[in-house]
């Protein structure tokens, strides 16, 4: 009790101190600074925001289009600059200091739209995530240190350290995990669990950038997922799409999507697939289409081979009416979060249909 006592007494002074230094404040840079106290939360991704900056600003990001810097766009409102996003809560017309805010999914989805876009997706297709169905939130897989930070300065969240979550701290041999079977044992090394767990990646598709965050600038869409390599492993990610007055952007990255099967995919989910049949026959993918006034999305796993596979751009009228862009026109690239694309080996392996012995 003592314990929990003085807890209480120090989240206090905490909390005063910050609201009497007067929070955050911007440096002549545009980046966040800390308020007048010192701690290393000011060194994590949540408050200094610099895993979106980073990609964003780097020499083949969306501002070499824009010319915009970070610090003047709009999607830097969200990164938590005070402690009063996720445990502020209003008590009797005063503020309160709050641990049971922070456990809730909601708190997170304040800021992680896609999060709670995907969770949407996924109620109206009748599915939802295995974690979840369980009740877990949040907060029982990413602790404290993937909120707080850990008193290093990152600049991606996908740099090594950053997030202390995976699957393998609960997922072990002999706990909640058979690594006799045969897909573990084939893959052991070589993917990671959510290539195979992950049942569709979560997509903010075509982002009319100019128009910034309506939910009209852009089409979400979760119909497919994308293999690429990362950290020397294949895993999940997507890809972003953006257009800034007729000039086209498209950005890879791996991604993360709370969509969890219990059940990973079957090997011809990949395996021999219709994407890579359409490969093999020296065809493209059409990962996302657009015709006659409507996206058209592909359904399943498709490679990250960015010259396999092909992206409509689109872009709006003086009406607000959707146009395809030209394809003939050039495509800035960019492999964010450290993203590769799958190699020649890898492919071969993908277009041969499971069970099929290599000669």
């Amino acid at each position: 009790m003592r314990v929990k006592g003085f807890l209480r007494v120090v989240m206090a002074v905490f909390w005063a101190c910050f609201l009497f230094a007067g929070g955050a404040y911007s440096g002549e840079n545009g980046e966040c600074q800390c308020p007048a106290f010192s701690s290393f939360y000011c060194k994590s991704l949540h408050f200094t925001g610099k895993g979106m900056r980073y990609w964003y600003e780097a020499p083949d990001g969306f501002m070499k289009l824009t010319g915009i810097p970070y610090d003047k766009l709009s999607c830097n409102h969200c990164h938590a600059t005070s402690c009063d996003k996720c445990h502020g809560v209003e008590k009797n017309g005063k503020m309160a200091f709050s641990i049971a805010k922070t456990k809730k999914t909601a708190t997170c989805y304040a800021c992680h739209l896609r999060g709670k876009v995907s969770a949407q997706f996924d109620e109206k297709a009748g599915f939802k995530d295995v974690h979840m169905a369980k009740g877990m939130t949040c907060t029982n897989c990413h602790h404290a240190n993937d909120v707080h930070g850990n008193g290093t300065s990152y600049y991606s969240m996908r740099d090594k350290g950053a997030v202390e979550a995976k699957c393998t701290n609960c997922h072990k041999p002999g706990q909640n995990f058979n690594a006799k079977l045969r897909a573990h044992r084939v893959h052991r090394g070589k993917l990671g669990c959510e290539a195979c767990h992950v049942k569709a990646t979560m997509t903010c598709y075509n982002c009319h950038f100019i128009e910034g965050h309506k939910k009209t600038a852009f089409f979400p869409v979760k119909t497919w997922t994308m293999l690429v390599n990362y950290n020397n492993k294949v895993t999940v990610g997507g890809a972003m799409t953006l257009v800034w007055k007729g000039k086209k952007f498209i950005a890879y990255a791996p991604r993360f999507t709370h969509s969890i099967m219990a059940k990973g995919r079957d090997c011809a989910d990949c395996h021999g697939n219709k994407a890579m049949q359409l490969i093999k026959s020296g065809k493209k993918v059409p990962v996302m289409d657009f015709k006659d006034g409507k996206v058209i999305p592909w359904k399943g796993v498709v490679p990250l081979a960015p010259q396999k596979i092909y992206f409509a751009f689109m872009e709006k009228d003086k009406n607000g009416k959707w146009y395809k862009l030209p394809d003939n026109t050039p495509i800035q690239v960019q492999f964010a979060d450290y993203a590769r694309p799958l190699t020649k080996k890898q492919l071969k392996r993908l277009m041969m249909p499971f069970g099929r012995r290599r000669q």
